[in-house]
């Protein structure tokens, strides 16, 4: 398990320096909340514990971290510059964070944001809203969690 929740930035900065410069891979902040949403939700599913404490909310491209959309906010659809290093300070976490990686780091911004949308947490935390509608209501963690968890047959109370 891991040592503590950590601030959601600092994770954001850890995927955003994890991308393969040298081979030409690029990372966007729409990108980033993506891989910050499937960390979490595998997190919940597997070990019923966040790995960053702020909600996430249902926006027009899928789920949002917004102190992470501040802090990058002026990127638009560029690609993020490599920051400076960080160091988690827990290697559980790190490894966990390159399996998040490894496994969903292949696909596009735009695949991603496709993925999450065709997911229930960020349906149903939408709801009936057009999709161009804004939306800042947070997706439950429960809501996350209990449908990650049945997709590896676990069940929390």
């Amino acid at each position: 398990m891991f040592n503590k929740v950590k601030p959601p930035r600092t994770l954001a900065r850890w995927f955003i320096n994890r991308v393969d410069r040298d081979a030409g891979a690029a990372i966007t902040h729409l990108k980033v909340h993506k891989l910050l949403y499937y960390a979490q939700a595998w997190a919940m599913a597997n070990f019923n514990k966040p790995i960053f404490d702020e909600d996430m909310q249902a926006w027009t491209h899928g789920p949002v971290v917004p102190s992470v959309w501040q802090k990058y906010k002026d990127s638009g659809w560029q690609t993020i510059p490599p920051e400076s290093p960080v160091h988690l300070g827990d290697e559980k976490l790190e490894s966990y964070l390159e399996i998040v990686f490894e496994r969903y780091g292949k696909y596009s911004a735009k695949e991603l944001e496709r993925m999450t949308h065709n997911d229930d947490p960020w349906r149903q935390t939408r709801g009936d809203l057009p999709l161009e509608a804004r939306c800042t209501t947070p997706i439950d963690k429960k809501l996350i969690r209990n449908f990650y968890a049945k997709k590896i047959k676990k069940e929390w109370k």
